[in-house]
C-alpha cells in the first residue's frame, strides 16, 4: 500500500433532502432479521438502514454525449420488441446522480474500473485530467482500476490519484496544478513484481454515523493481455477470487462486515436490453462469461459484486459458495447507465442482510439526454474543449454517411475496415514497410465515424476530434514478418483459447485479405484455413509475408500470442496519423468518403 497521503472525503454529501425512504422502498427483503427486530430503513433509527449504492464502470472519458449508435442503450418493451434510446454525457450523468440521492441519508458512489483510457479527444488529449475533475465533482467515493488505467503505465496511473502535472508536456493551464483524484483508486490485484506490495490500496471503507462499508477493488487477471507491454512492466496481476477472499478476510479483522467487490471483470447477458431481466429461467436466458465463476467462488462474506469490462448492462443473482443469491451488476458502458442499489445494514450485526434481490432494490436506469444538464460540468467541458479548440476543430476529411465502428453487431464493421485499409496504403510502400495486408484489433476502435456530429462544423466534416476519438491510443504502426501458418494462427486466435474463446475478437482487415468464418462449428475449425486469400491467391503456410498491425497486436494484446512471433519489425507511423492521412487522400467537400462494403469476411451462422 502506498505511504503517500491521500486527501479524502469532503464533508458535503449533494442533494441530500428530507429523510423520506423507509424500509419497504427498494430495501433488500429482510427476512434474515429475527421476530420483532425494528426496521429503521433511511431513518437511521432502528436495527437496519439502507445504505444505497450508486455504481457505474467503463466511463472512458466520455464526458461529451458519445456520437452514433455507441451513444444509445437498447431498452426491452412489454411487447418483447425492442428500442434504442440515446444516452449518456458526463452533464447528464451528474443530474442523474445527484437526483437519484435525494431522499437517501446514506449513500456511497463507487465504480468497476476503466474510468479512464481509450478516451475521446476532449480527455485523451489532456492525459484524461478532465475526466478525473469531472469524476470528482460527480462525488465518486471509489472504484477499482481496469485494464485501460495501465494504458499510460503505472506512474501515470499513480498521477490520476495523487495530483501533479504531466512529467512531459507540464501543466495544461496556466498557473494551475492537476490535484488528482479525490476518490480512491483500488488495485489489490496489482503488485510489484520487486517489493510484492500492492500499487495502490487495496481496499476501502466508507463510514457514516457508525455504518461501515468495506470495498475491494480488482482488475481481471488476464489484464496484461490487453494492455501494451510497456504498460505494464514490473506489475503482477493476482488471481481475482483469490485476493478478494485475502482483503475480505482482512476487513473482518478489522471489524468491517459489510463488503462490496469491485471487479474489472464482467459477464455477457443472453440480452442486450438493459433492462432484461437475467434471472429468468430457461433456456437462453441468464448470464455467462468470467464473472460467473468469479461470483460463484467469491466469499460468502463479500455482498455484492460491481463488475465491468465487457461493456454490459445487467443485475443479477449469483449464488455464493454457500448457495445464496447475491447480487452482480453491470452499467454498461461510457456513461449511458447508472446502477441503484439498496444494501440494509443490520447495525446490530454489522453486515448486510440479504436474500434474493429484486427490482426496485437493485437496477439499471438511463442517463437520458432529455434531462437538465449539470452546470458546473457544462463549465468544465466548456473550458477544457476551449483548450483543445486549436487542434480539435481541424478537418481531416469528409464522409458521406455514418461509419459504424462499434455499436453493429456484425464481426465486420465498415470503420474497421477503413482504418485497415489506411493502415496498409500507409505502410505498402517499400520504404514504408512492404506490407501487404493489415490487421486491426476491433477493441482499438473507440467509436462510430458519425456523418451528423456534436460539433458545429458542418454535416459530413470529420475533424481532429473526431478521428482522435475513433483512434485514441496513438499506437505505433508496425510492420513485420509472419509466415502463412503464422497468419492463420493468429485467425484462429479470434475464436480460441482464454481470451477469445467464449467472446470472438474477430480481427478488422483490408481489402487485400478474405476468408470465411463458420460459427456453426467450433474453436479453431471456425476458420476455413482453405478459403484464406490475399490478392486472390491461396496463403501459403510456408511463405513470409509483411503485416502491418499497431504495436498493441505486435506485442501479443487481445490474446493474439502468434503475433509475438514476428520477425524483422519496422516502426511506421501512428494509426492515428495512417487513419488521418487516408482521410485527407481519399474524400473532399465535393467527393466525401462512402462507408466501405463489407463482405471480407464471410460468416456463416
Amino acid at each position: 500500500m502506498s505511504a503517500t497521503p491521500q486527501r479524502h472525503r469532503r464533508t458535503r454529501r449533494l442533494a441530500i433532502a428530507a429523510l423520506t425512504a423507509t424500509a419497504g422502498a427498494g430495501a433488500l427483503v429482510a427476512a434474515a432479521l429475527p421476530a420483532g427486530a425494528a426496521v429503521g430503513g433511511g431513518q437511521g433509527t432502528g436495527r437496519t438502514v439502507d445504505v444505497q449504492l450508486l455504481s457505474f464502470n467503463d466511463f472512458h472519458g466520455t464526458l461529451e454525449p458519445p456520437q452514433g449508435s455507441s451513444g444509445n442503450v437498447t431498452e426491452r418493451q412489454a411487447d418483447g420488441t425492442t428500442k434504442a434510446i440515446p444516452a449518456g454525457g458526463a452533464e447528464y450523468l451528474a443530474t442523474a446522480l445527484r437526483e437519484a440521492r435525494k431522499g437517501h441519508e446514506y449513500s456511497v458512489t463507487a465504480a468497476a474500473g476503466d474510468m479512464i483510457g481509450g478516451s475521446p479527444m476532449l480527455s485523451g488529449l489532456f492525459h484524461d485530467e478532465p475526466t478525473i475533475e469531472a469524476l470528482n465533482k460527480l462525488d465518486l467515493d471509489v472504484t477499482s482500476v481496469g485494464n485501460h488505467e495501465f494504458d499510460e503505465g503505472r506512474a501515470e496511473l499513480r498521477r490520476m490519484q495523487y495530483g501533479g502535472c504531466h512529467p512531459v508536456e507540464g501543466c495544461f493551464e496556466y498557473g494551475k496544478t492537476f490535484e488528482g483524484s479525490e476518490f480512491k483508486y483500488l488495485a489489490a490485484n496489482v503488485t510489484d513484481e520487486k517489493t510484492k506490495r500492492p500499487l495502490l490500496s487495496p481496499t476501502y471503507v466508507w463510514k457514516k454515523d457508525g455504518v461501515k462499508i468495506g470495498f475491494i477493488g480488482v482488475t481481471l487477471e488476464g489484464t496484461p493481455d490487453v494492455v501494451t507491454a510497456a504498460g505494464v512492466k514490473g506489475l503482477k496481476f493476482g488471481d481475482e477470487v483469490e485476493t478478494i477472499n485475502k482483503y475480505a478476510k482482512e476487513l473482518q479483522r478489522q471489524g468491517v462486515q459489510s463488503i462490496v467487490a469491485l471487479i474489472h471483470e464482467g459477464g455477457l447477458p443472453a440480452s442486450g436490453a438493459y433492462n432484461y431481466d437475467c434471472n429468468t429461467p430457461g433456456a437462453g436466458a441468464g448470464i455467462s462469461g468470467a464473472i460467473v465463476d468469479i461470483a460463484k467462488n467469491v466469499d460468502p462474506s463479500v455482498d455484492a459484486l460491481v463488475t465491468g469490462h465487457t461493456h454490459q448492462a445487467y443485475a443479477c443473482n449469483i449464488p455464493d459458495p454457500a448457495g445464496n443469491p447475491r447480487t452482480v451488476t453491470s452499467a454498461a458502458s461510457i456513461g449511458r447507465l447508472y446502477t441503484d442499489t439498496t444494501l440494509t445494514y443490520d447495525r446490530k450485526t454489522k453486515d448486510i442482510v440479504r436474500t434474493a434481490v429484486k427490482s426496485p432494490s437493485t437496477a439499471n436506469h438511463v442517463v437520458h439526454r432529455n434531462q437538465p444538464k449539470a452546470e458546473d460540468i457544462t463549465a468544465l467541458i466548456q473550458r477544457w474543449n476551449a483548450l483543445a479548440a486549436p487542434v480539435a476543430g481541424r478537418p481531416q476529411g469528409y464522409i458521406s454517411a455514418d461509419i459504424p465502428g462499434r455499436g453493429s453487431e456484425a464481426y465486420e464493421k465498415p470503420l474497421g475496415n477503413l482504418i485497415a485499409d489506411a493502415q496498409l496504403e500507409a505502410t505498402a510502400a517499400a520504404d514504408k514497410g512492404g506490407a501487404q495486408l493489415a490487421i486491426m484489433n476491433p477493441g482499438g476502435i473507440r467509436s462510430d465515424l458519425a456523418f451528423k456530429a456534436s460539433g458545429a462544423e458542418g454535416d459530413g466534416v470529420v475533424t481532429y476530434g473526431e478521428a482522435f476519438t475513433v483512434q485514441p491510443f496513438t499506437n505505433m504502426l508496425n510492420i513485420v514478418d509472419l509466415t502463412g501458418a503464422q497468419l492463420v494462427t493468429a485467425l484462429q486466435q479470434q475464436v480460441t483459447g482464454p481470451v477469445n474463446g467464449a467472446n470472438p475478437k474477430i480481427l478488422q482487415i483490408s481489402k487485400s485479405l478474405t476468408y470465411t468464418l463458420d460459427m456453426t462449428k467450433t474453436g479453431a475449425d471456425r476458420v476455413v484455413t482453405d478459403s484464406i486469400r490475399l490478392n486472390g491467391e491461396a496463403i501459403d503456410p510456408a511463405k513470409t509475408y509483411r503485416v502491418a498491425m499497431n504495436e498493441f497486436l505486435a506485442g501479443g494484446g487481445d490474446g493474439f500470442t502468434v503475433l509475438k512471433e514476428h520477425k524483422n519489425k519496422l516502426v511506421g507511423v501512428s494509426d492515428l496519423d495512417a487513419f488521418n492521412a487516408y482521410l485527407g487522400a481519399h474524400s473532399s467537400a465535393s467527393a466525401p468518403l462512402a462507408p466501405p462494403a463489407t463482405g471480407r469476411i464471410t460468416v456463416i451462422k
